[in-house]
């Protein structure tokens, strides 16, 4: 049996020096991790990741990637029984890749070799680098399959395993990133490890054809030695172990201290003059955001009017420029990974479903504090994209897009960005009379216009190509132009249309259509909030393509099927057990902690927004499961595995908030939500368990708090004296509710939570007068009878009286 490891992730700080001091001592060749930005884990703090160039990672990708090619193929192998589109993508290698399983463990240890394990993801643009350069090459692979087992590992369906051997590839060289290649013995304890590794030896480096026969050479000679290097690392990595909680709660003004030192540390690294957080390459964090507009409220709420501005003001504008710039699919919605450079222009182009989710939530939440339409207006260009290109027909929201495509037709190579990129002529020849207009509009070069900053094309890949990115102002522009500044939009809505009509005849980049269920919680959750905030614009509000301009409620009917989907196919009513993804059936992973904490979230923000009382049951029922399964109860917090699989040998308590917030940040707010929802012991559970899933991560609240906004959020929330509680009472459905439920969530406020019941509903009464009389009891005594609705505003469920119409709730929310 494998011995498991417990650790959080903060822990693993301390274990860098240690495992860095003993690999720069072994006599086994130390090589250096390759960390590519496109592709770039940083799930420690900033200081631990080395600083990458965008000039060095776009130096390589000279050659560009492809996917398995059609028709006949002279090599299969078992990764064409799988449903992974990452493993499909490879099932034609000449390498005998195996999937993660027992079958490959044992020819391991029946041929008594090292394993060769080969992480990524299928809209990976290092993954298919590597794939074309190394895993397709003959050479290659017969190295590996004579020296290996060679195992792949799709991260988004096992990001279990990935943690695992991340953590130690981070742990040794301070940074990591897919695709990520580690060596195992045949009992999983790896020995070396790195991300991208270029064929040859260059630049003083040697390439991964001289890896393989150094590790060969390793291995037959000085076994002991590699055996013993493993077995330290895990030993340093279980030493390390830090995940306990000292205490029950965090101490005294911790959470206030820490909540201010993130916002103070993020203010640090605001960049004033093209918005953001950090220098490039610029990703959008959505965490930091939410952060720093909560920050902002807490700041007005003390009289701090002026500093709230300046909060408010970063963010804005950072806002503003990331949906002005390239990262932002202009033509179809959406937005791209991340930005190469400083200015938000020339991005990775891959797109992904939790930048999706949490960015619209984060435009909707601009919305709601400036009622200015440009924030709903990307919220629905966000939305409306995944409407169009993203959700399957019965309503599972499939998991990215690829950031390579054929250039043209009968093209051998994929191409980053072809799909998305123009040259100048092609935009005359769509758009004829409004070209000019439209190219000034977006900065359309006929050389190209990836000339903002040396970071943005060092090696002239887009030499020629224009990546979209609006430098301005709209009014100058119909001005210039000679149209009203209704009629200016109008146009450009129009010219968006035809070239998206001429863009879709291209080759389409490759789309992931697993449907993942910690991902599709972030989307059902954005788009069930949109369902009520967008209820805020003006009527007369236009919309221009490729915003549809849908009624609000569309958005919460797609939010209720993805969910519905999830019920259906991914959760298994009789075991009370979650899968982690779907593709062809559901795939033979676990759901983990995300999967269960943001969906959760998810279901309580469907709840909120109108969804029926049946959501928030069954996200009380999963809470419940949870923490079954993954809440330690000794030590607190939770771990990112159920911890059943004897073959994952590391659990991790994660913390840090990146791309993706963590799971126990989000399940620190849940259990916050649920605390003020139900009332009695359950409440309490609720609170005590936050309360010591925050004491576990002490030291990092401390000591590296801008590493975890959303946690210092989820901190700071938890000691917020008494949080609101709304509560609608009216008849399901009426017009009335319904505004009432719109007006509520037009207020921004992250400290409320929102309970309507219907008091002629037998379902909605016995659920309350199970988990809370209280409200059970408001709803018997303010009930007004037909479609009239009521509100109340409650703390600690003593309430103001009652309001009658939308406005009069509006007004004393805002109090």
């Amino acid at each position: 049996m494998l011995k498991r490891l417990q650790l959080s992730s903060s822990s693993l700080h301390r274990f860098v020096s240690h495992t860095v001091a003993f690999a720069s001592a072994s006599s086994f060749p130390r090589y250096r991790v390759r960390t590519h930005f496109p592709s770039f884990s940083r799930p420690f703090s900033p200081i631990l990741s080395r600083p990458i160039s965008s000039a060095k990672v776009l130096a390589m990708a000279e050659e560009t990637s492809s996917s398995t090619s059609s028709g006949s193929h002279k090599h299969t192998n078992r990764l064409a029984a799988e449903h992974s589109p990452y493993l499909l993508q490879h099932a034609h290698n000449p390498v005998d890749w195996y999937p993660w399983g027992e079958e490959a463990f044992a020819e391991a240890r029946k041929r008594d070799v090292p394993i060769f394990l080969s992480i990524g993801y299928s809209t990976c643009h290092w993954c298919h680098v590597m794939e074309v350069e190394s895993f397709e090459d003959e050479e290659v692979a017969k190295l590996l399959n004579g020296w290996f087992v060679s195992i792949k590992v799709d991260r988004e369906e096992r990001p279990d395993v990935d943690k695992v051997y991340m953590s130690f590839v981070q742990a040794l060289y301070g940074g990591g990133g897919w695709p990520m290649s580690v060596f195992l013995s045949p009992d999983l304890k790896p020995f070396m490890g790195g991300t991208y590794f270029h064929p040859d030896d260059n630049y003083g480096r040697p390439g991964f054809k001289t890896i393989l026969k150094k590790v060969k050479d390793a291995w037959d000679n000085r076994r002991d030695m590699l055996v013993k290097s493993g077995t330290f690392a895990l030993d340093e990595l279980s030493k390390a172990l830090s995940a306990n909680a000292e205490s029950e709660k965090l101490p005294d003004g911790l959470s206030q201290t820490a909540f201010q030192e993130c916002a103070k540390q993020l203010s640090k690294s605001y960049d004033s003059e093209f918005g953001g957080f950090g220098s490039a390459p610029k990703f959008p964090r959505p965490v930091e955001i939410q952060l720093m507009l909560y920050h902002s409220e807490k700041l007005e709420g003390a009289g701090k009017a002026s500093e709230a501005g300046e909060s408010k003001d970063m963010v804005f504008f950072s806002l503003q420029r990331m949906a002005n710039g390239g990262m932002h699919d202009h033509i179809g919605g959406g937005f791209h990974r991340y930005s190469v450079d400083e200015c938000w222009h020339v991005p990775h182009f891959e797109k992904m479903l939790y930048d999706q989710g949490q960015l619209a939530n984060v435009y909707l939440d601009a919305f709601s504090i400036t009622k200015d339409v440009m924030y709903s207006y990307v919220s629905r260009d966000i939305l409306d994209y995944l409407k169009r290109e993203m959700i399957g027909t019965e309503g599972g929201i499939f998991s990215a897009e690829d950031a390579d495509s054929l250039e043209f037709e009968g093209a051998k190579r994929k191409k980053e960005g072809a799909f998305y990129i123009w040259t100048s002529q092609e935009i005359d020849d769509v758009l004829g009379e409004n070209a000019s207009l439209f190219k000034e509009h977006f900065y359309v070069k006929k050389m190209g216009n990836c000339d903002l900053s040396n970071r943005s094309d060092p090696q002239n890949e887009f030499k020629g190509k224009n990546v979209l990115i609006e430098r301005n102002d709209m009014s100058a522009m119909a001005r210039k132009f000679g149209f009203s500044v209704d009629k200016y939009p109008e146009i450009l809505g129009e010219c968006k249309r035809k070239l998206f009509d001429a863009r879709s005849k291209r080759s389409r980049p490759h789309l992931d259509d697993k449907v993942i269920v910690s991902w599709n919680g972030l989307a059902i959750s954005s788009l069930a909030r949109a369902s009520k905030i967008l209820k805020g614009e003006p009527e007369n509000t236009k919309y221009y393509f490729p915003v549809v301009g849908c009624q609000p409620e569309e958005y919460i009917e797609v939010a209720e099927k993805a969910a519905s989907f999830i019920r259906g196919y991914l959760y298994d009513g009789q075991s009370r057990r979650l899968q982690r993804s779907y593709r062809k059936g559901p795939s033979k992973a676990p759901g983990f902690l995300d999967d269960y904490a943001f969906l959760i979230s998810g279901l309580l923000d469907l709840y909120e927004c109108g969804g029926g009382i049946e959501w928030l049951s069954w996200a009380m029922e999963l809470q419940d499961i949870q923490d079954e399964l993954f809440l330690d109860q000794e030590g607190g917090g939770y771990f990112n595995t159920p911890g059943h699989d004897p073959l994952v040998i590391l659990r991790v308590k994660e913390d840090h908030d990146g791309a993706e917030p963590s799971g126990n940040s989000v399940s620190a707010i849940n259990l916050v939500r649920f605390a003020s929802v139900v009332s009695g012991q359950r409440s309490d559970r609720y609170r005590q368990t936050a309360e010591r899933l925050l004491a576990v991560f002490e030291g990092r609240l401390k000591e590296m708090a801008v590493a975890v906004p959303l946690m210092c959020c989820a901190a700071d929330m938890l000691y917020v004296p008494a949080r609101k509680q709304v509560v609608l009472v009216g008849r399901k459905p009426s017009s009335e509710l319904c505004n009432m439920l719109s007006a509520v969530h037009s207020v921004y406020d992250p400290n409320k939570t929102v309970i309507h019941i219907d008091p002629s509903s037998s379902v909605d009464m016995e659920f309350w007068e199970k988990h809370n009389i209280n409200i059970a009891d408001i709803a018997r005594t303010n009930y007004a009878g037909g479609d009239r609705a009521v509100a109340l505003v409650c703390q600690n469920f003593t309430c103001s009286p009652p309001v009658y119409d939308p406005n009069s709730l509006t007004e004393l929310l805002a109090k």
